[in-house]
């Protein structure tokens, strides 16, 4: 290399931030040509003499040019420091712009939260998690879908939902997810119905023979019972949510399989009976989902905390 290229400064390879100062250095740069002192520039923006002088010194490599006259009487922009700070200026008021509108989109994403849920989490759950969560952001509208978990999946792959909670055996494709909870199905009938009466427990073989008041297909009570069981008779009833099923059971139809969650009441007032059973077991995780890569923000990722208290 020649002693020319030596002292031509910087070498303009490299990636543009390695070459253009930060915006900390432009904006102490914009300070000291305003109070025309290093030190009064330091304190304006809260940093000590010493880091500031060092910031300067930085930049002055960086650019390949003296950027401030320094002495007793105070600190003198060269003339090339006058022509930076000029740039600088541009630079700093571009970076507020995109600053305000980073805010706008912050604000409006923050303005509404979109939920799916399935239907147990959605009607036993979810009430007490909005209602913490509007103590802490009054001004977010809720939206929420109940569906199955199928249904969720579809939501939020397709931008409809922001934030889902499924109740099935594994996490749909394109979702991450994280376990909030855990829950037991347990079969029930009316009073009156003679395995409300028996003395010992259905066996697995009988239950998974025996037509019972279902959840649709898709819906992830469904699925983790077909699975515990290797398959299911032909549904006595099948219907779309879990009031809907609860109440078939209430009313002496036949027995029926739902979230300990969804039946407590019911139980407690002997509206329902719970029936033993042996040789399966019906526990499951409650999960949090949503697009594979895109962690929850904003008010998803505060009812997200809320979940896990």
């Amino acid at each position: 290399m020649s002693n020319t290229e030596e002292q031509a400064g910087p070498s303009v390879a490299g990636s543009l931030a390695h070459r253009v100062p930060d915006l900390g250095a432009l904006e102490l740069l914009l300070a000291v040509a305003r109070v025309g002192s290093l030190g009064g520039a330091a304190r304006e923006l809260g940093i000590t003499q010493p880091a500031a002088s060092s910031r300067i010194r930085s930049m002055e490599r960086q650019l390949g040019v003296a950027l401030v006259d320094r002495s007793p009487r105070g600190s003198r922009l060269t003339d090339a420091g006058a022509l930076v700070t000029d740039w600088a200026r541009r630079i700093v008021e571009a970076a507020e712009a995109f600053d305000a509108g980073a805010q706008a989109l912050r604000d409006r994403r923050d303005s509404r939260l979109r939920v799916a849920a399935s239907m147990t989490i959605a009607e036993y759950l979810l009430p007490g998690w909005l209602l913490a969560l509007r103590a802490q952001r009054p001004d977010t509208a809720v939206s929420l879908l109940a569906g199955n978990s199928t249904v969720v999946a579809e939501r939020l792959l397709s931008g409809e939902a922001d934030l889902g909670f499924v109740e099935g055996l594994s996490v749909p494709a394109g979702l991450d997810s994280v376990v909030i909870a855990h829950d037991r199905l347990i079969v029930v009938t009316a009073p009156g119905h003679p395995w409300g009466r028996r003395g010992r427990p259905v066996a697995a073989e009988e239950l998974a023979s025996t037509p019972l008041i279902l959840r649709e297909k898709g819906s992830g009570t469904r699925q983790v019972l077909d699975a515990a069981l290797g398959g299911l008779a032909r549904p006595l009833i099948e219907l779309s949510s879990t009031t809907a099923v609860k109440a078939a059971a209430v009313s002496g139809a036949g027995p029926a399989v739902l979230s300990e969650l969804a039946v407590g009441e019911e139980l407690a007032m002997r509206r329902l009976v719970r029936v033993p059973v042996a040789g399966v077991a019906l526990a499951r995780d409650l999960r949090a989902v949503w697009p594979t890569g895109h962690r929850p923000t904003g008010p998803a990722r505060d009812l997200l905390s809320l979940t896990r208290d």
